[in-house]
């Protein structure tokens, strides 16, 4: 096998502070983050209560149909447009046609 010039295989890549972090264990970073607050786990007490969370649930509801509504709205305006442009383009074509 040859080793490549540069590799990041070798033993002298790295910095210090790289190399410290990695002499860490998984427990100990684990520890270190929980007492910085990192650990990213909700406790059960930091939830909002029952009510709370319906009235979040339900608001959010009414965002979710606001967005759909406007989307169907703009959708069927649009529709409506083009329809109705093929409509008057046929119509006017009939008349020179059949006139």
């Amino acid at each position: 096998m040859t080793e490549t010039v540069g590799s990041t295989a070798t033993p002298d890549s790295g910095n210090a502070a790289d190399e410290q972090s990695e002499t860490l264990s998984r427990r100990d970073r684990k520890r270190a983050n929980k007492v910085a607050g990192k650990d990213g786990k909700k406790k059960r007490g930091d939830r909002p209560n029952i009510f709370a969370r319906v009235a979040l649930f339900y608001r959010q509801i009414i965002a979710e149909l606001r967005t759909y509504t406007t989307v169907v709205v703009v959708f069927v305006v649009v529709i409506m447009a083009l329809v109705y442009g093929l409509d008057t383009g046929f119509s006017t074509l009939a008349k020179l046609v059949f006139a």
